[in-house]
């Protein structure tokens, strides 16, 4: 999301360190009431686990520079970025739907801005000691965790998901303890920006209203430009620019919305404090991607009454949206115009959702009638616990539909109908129930027939939407046991695979495979 990073582009570096970087810090100068400034808390024997080399070029910085004693010590919190001005901001939010009151960087240090050769990117490091935020926390993160943030950043971005980055993974000695004693760890994120909704909620709950403004006027000149002027023929007064703002926001979150949800991507924990105030992807913890299909997929195993389910998540967020309209109301006098912002929200997202499923089965167009095809298909998939990601894979070569040869088959599907010898059907093996799987794919080969589009171009356009990989929980934990062990190979083995999960890689048939029977059994909660 560079195109996100406003403001005053650089040109490229071959930088050897921080310190060959510009900064600008534009969120520092807010002032002191938006954050704490403190540094961080050194880590005892810092080792990198991974850098992300194409995250670095976004700041400037070579692959060489990576390997670098000055930038490990930068994103292991030992120094502070040359430039930088280290911090912890506050905000409030409403967790599980209810309000929390203040919240806060409880665990995350913001180093400073950096002006990349395509924008302007903070880094915040998670894990890097204890704020006035912290709470009951002691500031650091665990190995485990931070493995699966580092993961999950890599697979959103590869799959085109607004998100954060993650620019490195460090691992230390100190222990840290959670159920049990775990390794310390500190991911380096970066983004153009980490406000968020809580952050407006913050100043709204204690009647700041000039604080709100404050904090408006800098989202919306440094990262929403097309907010400042009026409309034509709109008459513009002191509050239209929040109006506008609420409402692309509104847009944003709802494209992103449609985004997870045609993944069958959980966050598992959407309060108001990880809602990015940019349309991100934001604070992976107990997040998921659906093996079997179930509407009420509950990824976060602290959500006990599935605030957060899959099929909730749309709703979840437009909840969230009129949170933030509520503490737009403190600078905008006229209710009805931030109603009418959030009246955008259910259109907006079923938009983003008609586009997004065309292409999942490779329409040319969307059709009356087509709602129903894909609801059908989600209750056959419901019924029969297919598969997520291999459902929509498959279907671009389920039976009658291609010419293709069974090879070429088993190639573009990673490997996961057999040795390309044609034993096994693609799509129609993924239900129990076959002849009602058999019967929906007739209704869908009819309706093909009213987009007439040569098949070679329907598969590879399916093929460019349809990921063969997905990050599974499983694939994560594999990961965070090798990486215990002192083996980092698996990581970027798998980083790799999830910088293009559209296309099939050789060799890397066991990260396409179906979930083994013991991945059922894996839990993850807030504190993962």
């Amino acid at each position: 999301m560079s195109e996100l990073g406003s403001t005053h582009p650089a040109e490229p570096l071959d930088a050897s360190d921080f310190s060959s970087l510009q900064t600008d810090n534009s969120f520092a100068r807010l002032g002191s009431d938006f954050y704490t400034r403190l540094p961080t808390t050194p880590l005892k024997n810092p080792r990198l686990v991974h850098a992300n080399t194409e995250v670095a070029a976004l700041l400037g910085l070579s692959p060489r520079a990576t390997l670098s004693p000055e930038f490990l010590a930068v994103v292991s919190g030992s120094s502070s970025m040359p430039g930088g001005d280290t911090l912890a901001a506050v905000y409030s939010g409403h967790q599980f739907g209810v309000w929390a009151g203040q919240l806060g960087d409880g665990r995350a240090h913001l180093l400073g801005e950096v002006v990349g050769p395509t924008g302007n990117w903070e880094i915040q490091l998670k894990g890097a000691g204890m704020t006035p935020y912290s709470r009951m926390g002691d500031g650091r993160a665990v190995l485990r965790s931070s493995v699966r943030e580092y993961l999950a950043s890599q697979a959103m971005h590869g799959l085109g998901i607004a998100t954060t980055r993650a620019l490195s993974l460090v691992s230390a000695d100190d222990p840290v303890m959670r159920e049990t004693v775990e390794t310390a760890a500190v991911v380096a994120r970066v983004a153009p920006s980490f406000i968020r909704f809580g952050s407006f909620e913050h100043w709204a709950a204690r009647k700041r209203p000039d604080r709100v403004r404050q904090l408006a006027d800098y989202v919306i000149e440094r990262f929403y430009p097309e907010c400042l002027p009026p409309r034509t023929g709109e008459a513009e007064t002191s509050e239209s620019r929040y109006v506008r703002f609420l409402e692309a926001v509104v847009e944003r979150t709802a494209t992103l919305m449609a985004s997870w949800q045609v993944v069958g991507f959980c966050h598992g924990v959407m309060n108001t404090d990880n809602m990015s105030i940019l349309g991100l992807t934001l604070d992976y913890g107990p997040y998921g991607f659906m093996d079997g299909f179930d509407a009420r997929h509950i990824c976060n195993h602290t959500d006990a009454n599935g605030r957060y389910a899959w099929h909730a998540q749309p709703a979840v967020a437009h909840w969230n949206l009129y949170q933030l309209a509520n503490s737009l109301y403190t600078i905008v006098s006229d209710a009805d115009k931030l109603r009418n912002a959030l009246d955008r929200y259910e259109p907006s997202f079923l938009q983003a959702m008609q586009a997004r499923m065309t292409q999942k089965l490779g329409l040319i167009s969307w059709h009356p009638g087509d709602e129903l095809l894909i609801d059908d298909l989600w209750s056959l998939m419901q019924a029969n616990h297919s598969d997520f990601s291999m459902t929509f894979r498959q279907l671009a070569y389920a039976p009658g539909l291609t010419e293709a040869e069974p090879r070429r088959i088993a190639h573009d599907l990673g490997g996961t109908i057999g040795d390309g010898t044609g034993s096994l059907s693609p799509f129609i093996d993924l239900f129990v129930d076959r002849e009602a799987a058999h019967a929906w794919l007739a209704r869908y080969q009819s309706r093909l027939l009213r987009d007439p589009c040569p098949w070679e171009s329907r598969v590879s356009s399916m093929l460019s939407t349809n990921p063969l990989y997905v990050l599974r929980n499983y694939l994560a934990q594999q990961v965070i046991e090798a990486t215990q062990r002192g083996d980092f190979s698996e990581l970027d083995t798998l980083m790799r695979v999830l910088a293009a999960p559209y296309t099939a890689q050789t060799g890397m048939e066991r990260y396409a495979a179906l979930p083994p029977h013991w991945a059922s059994k894996i839990e993850v909660s807030c504190s993962s």
